[in-house]
């Protein structure tokens, strides 16, 4: 059948072209393959760390939990297709689960700048009222708090899935190298720009948003740290603070690298598109748990606890 002037009911696969340009797809394959099963790993190890000791439940682990679950959710609502077309060369992807990719990929990654912004209100907190911390941040308020973000994500970004699959599709071909949001509408028979449009506003809303309140906390830490007396007390808090940066880096760099270079007029390739893509999907994730594992007293004590008792005497 022809890809042009067919109708979304007539659509049972699209077929995955973002890596046609690509050389050396096995090998860029195996590196994401390797990449994406560390993310998991590490993780996965995090969130059994913390859940495995009760000392651990406390406002910021839950916090650093619930940041694993995203950063797993995150990178695999993208790194099994594109692997599967890098090392398999499987293409195809049926329209149901191209849907729901989409869906992952976007709640993931708003998920992601919620996490952090959790994080930075958790520091805030800490800082600021120390004395007061866990009466205003409980483990029941934050475990509430986080599960909130979850259904206001969920509910946000149900204008995707509602603005695409009403519309007729004229093409079976996703030019990029998952289902996301634009490769789907430039799949459609309308004027994508519009939609575009309407996509760039909700993410711009929510990337400046969250990174606007993100600042605003910080400014606020610093000037509670101006304040302190106690230089080991200012270390202490520099400390706590300077994980988290790193993984505010990690999240917005990718994301504002692309949007300024857009913005000033510079045309990406389709290849610097998709390097920046799967950097900002897999940046973050990857570095998140090794982060909280190396730089977090509590976890990094856990884990050199349980490689002494499995080391050989």
């Amino acid at each position: 059948m022809s890809s042009q002037n067919i109708s979304a009911k007539n659509i049972s696969e699209f077929v995955i072209l973002g890596f046609e340009t690509v050389e050396h797809k096995l090998a860029i394959g195996v590196v994401l393959l390797v990449v994406y099963i560390v993310v998991m790993l590490a993780n996965t190890a995090n969130i059994w760390f913390i859940a495995k000791d009760k000392h651990l439940h406390q406002p910021m682990y839950i916090f650093i939990c619930n940041l694993a679950l995203v950063d797993m959710m995150y990178s695999s609502s993208a790194c099994p297709s594109m692997i599967g077309v890098l090392i398999a060369g499987y293409k195809a992807i049926y329209y149901i689960p191209c849907v729901l990719q989409m869906c992952a990929f976007n709640v993931g990654s708003v998920m992601e700048m919620f996490a952090i912004a959790l994080m930075a209100l958790d520091r805030l907190i800490a800082i600021s009222n120390p004395l007061r911390y866990h009466s205003i941040l409980n483990t029941t308020r934050t475990v509430v708090i986080s599960v909130l973000l979850w259904l206001v994500a969920g509910a946000i970004l149900t204008v995707i899935p509602a603005t695409v699959l009403p519309l007729p599709f004229c093409s079976s071909n996703i030019q990029y190298i998952f289902c996301e949001y634009a490769s789907l509408i430039r799949a459609t028979c309308v004027n994508p720009n519009p939609y575009f449009n309407m996509i760039s506003t909700l993410s711009f809303v929510l990337l400046f948003g969250t990174f606007s309140f993100i600042c605003l906390s910080y400014i606020r830490i610093i000037m509670a740290v101006i304040r302190m007396t106690s230089k080991g007390d200012k270390k202490k808090m520099f400390h706590t603070c300077f994980s988290h940066l790193i993984v505010i880096v990690c999240f917005y760099a990718p994301m504002f690298i692309r949007i300024v270079l857009t913005r000033i007029g510079v045309i990406l390739t389709l290849e610097e598109r998709n390097g920046l893509m799967v950097g900002a999907i897999l940046g973050p994730s990857l570095v998140n748990p090794f982060i909280y594992c190396f730089r977090t007293k509590e976890i990094r004590n856990k884990i050199f606890r349980i490689m002494s008792k499995i080391a050989p005497d």
